[in-house]
């Protein structure tokens, strides 16, 4: 009898939690193609309003679907000046990895675009209609 007020209490604890069936996708701003000229990584500051609470250089998991970005780049050493925020929209398919990376207009200019750029699996990912791996 005593249990019952316990799991009262644990159960909204619980039900905050985060889980992830079987597909999800995942976002990292980790610069992919280091050979790639005026390109620089992100760092990802806000996912749908909501800071990402994630360790730098971590992909972040994410439900399948439309997502909202604020990002910051890493500028190239050859970039000064006040670097701004930019706001991007990814619509996430399952079972994928994306790298989100900074495109700078000129080798030494603050303008930028995000860009996606390299797409992988994810190990371990199941997509919908499909048997489990092994």
């Amino acid at each position: 009898m005593r249990k019952l007020p316990a799991l009262a209490l644990l159960l909204p604890l619980l039900s905050g939690c985060q889980t992830w069936g079987p597909t999800w996708s995942e976002v990292t701003g980790v610069r992919y193609n280091v050979s790639t000229m005026g390109v620089g990584p992100v760092v990802i500051n806000l996912l749908d309003g909501y800071s990402p609470n994630n360790i730098p250089g971590q992909p972040i998991k994410v439900t399948t679907g439309k997502h909202t970005l604020m990002l910051q780049v890493v500028p190239p050493g050859s970039v000064v000046g006040l670097v701004n925020m930019e706001q991007t929209t990814v619509d996430f398919a399952p079972c994928v990895r994306y790298y989100i990376n900074g495109r700078f207009d000129s080798s030494t200019s603050t303008d930028w675009r995000p860009f996606i750029d390299y797409e992988e699996k994810i190990a371990g990912c199941q997509l919908p209609g499909t048997p489990p791996t092994k």
